[in-house]
């Protein structure tokens, strides 16, 4: 895999037109008919999931190679989709692994380290085990599965030591006991701020969040999206719209790193020609449709109303032709709320 520095240098100087084709990764947590269903898909859902892929002829490749094809634009005409999982729930083993290595499909597992071998959790005998299977990786998602970014009273050192911390204990474990050092993170709950970002930046790692969309040339390898397949967004009217989305080819390092501010949140974008930014349509949690304000190429948005969840988004689509959409998916996270 090239390096992240590289791959970035080569997306600053690259011309903002829309890509043919991108990388959809898919992110799962529980596969089973028991579990929290917020974080869980049903098994006949997930082997449905498969099943459409396998129709619609897409590539389904491991994440790393995936991500470093789709950010150097070299995909062309061919959507390729990764999967993976978070926190290495012991389903992931028991089912979905079986059905995986049916098809033939390579995926990853990011893996909490303080969490393997509890109730419900893989073990590490059966990460080892998984980690010798063709395309299988096994990845880091922290140690202790805490939020990441800076909490308002927090100070900078104290913030600096926890986060350093959780994310180099991990990888040291997985490197101890798997023999395995992938430059893969995945944030817990999706939540970064623009210091965790410069910490992966900073190791070379690619890190993946909880927004939609797909991976393209323009994308931040440092904020790359995922679409959430728990059975709540993962059913099949709304399955081929995702396997087949192109990333929206603006520059996504000018995006906010979704720490919110005011609430409501403004978004603020730049089309590249030829794209019509009244052809774009927006959508907020919980809200619906929002209003969009043009000013040339310039988009803005902002929800009606002030959200009261610690995390919501902003999602926009735009027509990419034969029933494709170009897809940005902007994640807010409000600090004063919570946390999980």
């Amino acid at each position: 895999m090239l390096s992240r520095c590289l791959i970035t240098a080569s997306i600053a100087t690259a011309i903002a037109l829309p890509a043919r084709a991108d990388l959809v990764v898919l992110q799962y947590h529980h596969v089973s008919d028991r579990t929290p269903p917020s974080t869980s898909t049903d098994v006949d859902l997930f082997q449905s999931h498969l099943e459409r892929i396998q129709a619609l002829g897409l590539e389904v490749v491991p994440l790393d190679s995936g991500t470093s094809a789709a950010l150097e634009g070299k995909l062309a005409n061919r959507q390729q989709v990764a999967i993976t999982f978070d926190d290495a729930y012991e389903s992931v083993w028991a089912t979905a692994a079986p059905l995986l290595e049916e098809y033939g499909y390579p995926y990853t597992i990011f893996v909490n380290t303080g969490a393997v071998g509890s109730d419900g959790y893989m073990t590490w005998e059966q990460l080892a085990r998984a980690s010798q299977h063709a395309g299988v990786l096994i990845a880091n998602h922290s140690h202790d599965h805490g939020h990441l970014p800076k909490r308002p009273e927090e100070s900078r050192d104290h913030w600096h030591q926890r986060t350093t911390g959780t994310l180099d204990q991990a990888q040291t474990m997985l490197q101890e006991k798997l023999g395995v050092s992938e430059p893969l993170f995945a944030y817990p709950y999706g939540e970064y701020d623009t210091g965790v970002e410069k910490l992966v930046d900073n190791r070379d790692w690619f890190g993946y969040g909880q927004q939609s969309g797909a991976i393209g040339a323009e994308s931040d390898p440092s904020r790359l999206p995922r679409f959430p397949m728990a059975t709540a967004f993962g059913q099949l009217d709304s399955l081929d719209n995702k396997l087949l989305s192109r990333a929206l080819p603006v520059d996504f390092s000018t995006l906010p790193d979704g720490i919110l501010a005011d609430n409501p949140p403004r978004l603020t974008m730049t089309l590249p020609e030829p794209l019509k930014p009244s052809a774009l349509t927006c959508f907020a949690s919980g809200q619906g449709r929002i209003p969009t304000h043009i000013e040339g190429q310039s988009v803005s948005v902002q929800a009606p109303n002030a959200f009261n969840s610690r995390r919501f988004r902003y999602n926009c689509t735009y027509p990419a032709g034969q029933g494709r959409f170009y897809w940005l998916s902007q994640q807010w996270v409000d600090l004063s709320q919570p946390e999980d």
